[in-house]
């Protein structure tokens, strides 16, 4: 089938879905204040998948990159990520344009070495590896806006969260922009910070370590947090599906476009923030005293 008549099927189909939810997301998207998510879990859990530093292409990553010492100065696992965010920040030219064909962290360095730019997603991609290697929990992320089907371009953006041992939370940061947002010094998963943007709070803030403004970058990256997803299988080395999970809020329809012509494949949906903010299970080398190491 001709891939322009393709697209015009799917365009065609999603409109009769859109004739049924477009009005309550679009009603949602008008009035951010009031996007809710269920707070129970899904009755059948999702299977999140993550390799330990021990695999040996994490276990090469962080010895060719020497990532014990770029945190080794590091007690806490929010300084870990700081370290990590700059690290990913200093080697990496992010270029909007220009997109990057393999999503291994290796090729990605070995691009920017040689001058190459890249966009949002590659560096969610290489520091979701670096958090990896040093056994620290990480997917990356994905935000979409609630016009994201329908927007010709710029209707998302990607960055990385990492669950953090020592909180026992998964915490945003985003690399590109070198900024992991902060409400009362507590860092914040990209679900809190919508809620945080929405409410308006006054103790919002950010932790980088450049020169980086958290006023100008919230708002912009305010129009993104509609829609989150992530991939289940965060294992390296291993030949999967790289099925999706999106959090979606209540009311809003489930996208299966993206900037109106790349059908979005492998997704699952969940209305359930406890369900796409659960702890990783069956991380055995975090109670073996590994993250960080």
């Amino acid at each position: 089938m001709d891939k322009k008549f393709t697209v015009l099927v799917i365009g065609m189909a999603l409109g009769i879905t859109q004739a049924v939810g477009q009005a309550k997301g679009k009603a949602i998207a008008a009035d951010p204040e009031h996007i809710t998510y269920l707070t129970s879990p899904d009755p059948v859990a999702y299977a999140f998948q993550y390799s330990p530093p021990s695999t040996a292409y994490l276990n090469r990553f962080r010895e060719m990159y020497g990532l014990d010492a770029v945190v080794a100065q590091e007690t806490t696992d929010l300084g870990r990520a700081r370290a990590l965010s700059l690290w990913v920040h200093n080697r990496l030219e992010h270029d909007g344009h220009k997109p990057f064909k393999s999503t291994d962290a290796f090729a990605i360095l070995h691009a920017a070495m040689l001058g190459h730019p890249v966009q949002c997603v590659e560096y969610g991609l290489v520091l979701t590896t670096a958090f990896n290697s040093l056994g620290i929990p990480a997917r990356p992320l994905y935000l979409k806006a609630h016009n994201v089907q329908t927007k010709g371009s710029a209707a998302g953006h990607a960055l990385t969260e990492a669950w953090l041992p020592d909180l026992g939370k998964w915490v945003m940061v985003d690399s590109q922009w070198d900024i992991i947002p902060l409400l009362s010094n507590r860092p914040l998963n990209a679900l809190e910070l919508q809620q945080a943007l929405a409410n308006d709070e006054p103790t919002l803030s950010a932790l980088t370590s450049t020169d980086a403004k958290s006023k100008p970058y919230f708002r912009w990256l305010k129009q993104y947090l509609f829609y989150f997803d992530t991939v289940m299988d965060n294992r390296y080395g291993v030949r999967s599906a790289r099925t999706g999970l999106m959090l979606v809020p209540v009311g809003a329809h489930k996208p299966v476009l993206f900037q109106r012509a790349e059908a979005i494949h492998n997704m699952r949906y969940t209305h359930s923030a406890a369900t796409f903010y659960s702890s990783p299970s069956g991380a055995s080398w975090l109670t073996e005293g590994m993250a960080g190491k």
